[in-house]
């Protein structure tokens, strides 16, 4: 199993468990349970031990992209990031800091218990303060999506589609690779399934003029055994 699928899959499956949906302050001790603590992003900053700083990309500093991007991070007991999953923030931008996150070291988080993983959201900030800028159009981001060919499947998908319809926001990096996915509709249960299927595809990366970027891209996988052939693609910046 492709290493992304792995990472979407252990997202959803957190984020689905009742931990998820805590704001813990403080990590409580949770003793007999292999579920996740869930802690506030002031609470993980602390255990925060190495903050790899993401590569700002080329591509975004000349279109004037900057903001922020949120993440998901599952972190093991050990303090290692184990999966790192986009929420939201500018596609190029966020493939830089799905690089730099899963990346990052904590300090183990101590329970009654013992060591515990825990789930919390961060966020990595692009800024271009400080530098010296022309001036700027009125919305960079938009104004680079116009000129923006969004990716494209090139090889035909393969497999046995799920049971029902799933519909995935794939974020697919410079290089025509898949580096996340996210649920967009459909069940939970599907979406392991409908993964397995993109992941026989290929695809061509986003192009900003002839240069490859990062870029998202929504599909939709159908269910109950409908020819792949027909699958229907569509396309959105963000």
């Amino acid at each position: 199993m492709s290493s992304w699928i792995q990472r979407a899959i252990t997202a959803l499956m957190v984020a689905t468990t009742p931990a998820a949906s805590l704001l813990a302050a403080e990590a409580p001790a949770a003793p007999g349970t292999a579920e996740p603590v869930a802690l506030n992003e002031k609470a993980a900053s602390v255990l925060l031990a190495n903050p790899v700083i993401p590569e700002y990309p080329p591509v975004a500093k000349i279109n004037y992209i900057q903001g922020k991007v949120f993440l998901q991070v599952l972190v093991s007991r050990a303090g290692t990031v184990r999966t790192a999953h986009v929420l939201r923030g500018d596609p190029i931008l966020a493939t830089a800091a799905l690089k730099a996150v899963r990346n990052w070291h904590y300090r183990p988080l101590l329970t009654a218990s013992g060591p515990a993983e825990f789930l919390a959201d961060v966020q990595v900030k692009f800024s271009l303060q400080g530098r010296r800028l022309k001036p700027m159009p009125p919305d960079p981001g938009k104004f680079l999506s116009r000129q923006v060919r969004v990716p494209e499947v090139v090889g035909k998908p393969v497999g046995t589609p799920p049971a029902v319809p799933v519909r995935l926001r794939l974020l697919v990096n410079e290089e025509g690779q898949v580096v996340d996915a996210a649920l967009l509709s459909g069940q939970p249960s599907a979406f392991a399934e409908a993964c397995r299927i993109v992941d026989k595809w290929r695809f061509q990366p986003a192009r900003w003029g002839a240069i490859p970027i990062p870029w998202y891209l929504e599909v939709n996988v159908p269910g109950g055994g409908s020819l792949l052939s027909s699958i229907d693609l569509e396309a959105r910046s963000q």
